[in-house]
């Protein structure tokens, strides 16, 4: 069974840092694109973030949509199955439920935001007060 687990949301003033994890079970890690969205309250959820498969057709890098380039970093720690996002810098803007997701499409990540992605973790909520 594969399972994602979000973890790490808290409720922060603006301009301070949280870092979020998502363990991954169930799953051959390397075979699979690894993705981080977000919804706001009223919105729909969007791609923030992401890591294409290694065999995919990308160059490889990770991708940030603009508003959190330069700010939010995704990573993974393959020895334990775990995505990390860390995110500084925060705005009240970036308050959302943070969703960590997985597909095996072999394409570059940032067409799974609209292409959908298969497996979902059930969030975590990030809070930013100004």
């Amino acid at each position: 069974e594969v399972q994602l687990v979000e973890s790490g949301g808290d409720s922060v003033q603006a301009g301070g840092s949280l870092t979020l994890s998502c363990a991954v079970s169930g799953l051959t890690f390397d075979a699979y694109a690894i993705a981080w969205f977000h919804q706001a309250p009223g919105k729909e959820r969007e791609g923030v973030s992401c890591i294409s498969r290694p065999d995919s057709t990308s160059d490889g890098l990770p991708y940030y949509v603009d508003s959190v380039k330069g700010r939010f970093t995704i990573s993974t720690d393959k020895a334990k199955n775990t995505v990390h996002l860390q995110m500084n810098s925060l705005k009240p803007e970036d308050t959302a439920v943070y969703y960590c997701a997985a597909d095996r499409m072999p394409v570059h990540c940032s067409a799974l935001f609209f292409y959908g992605m298969h497996y979902w973790g059930k969030g975590t909520l990030v809070t930013v007060s100004s």
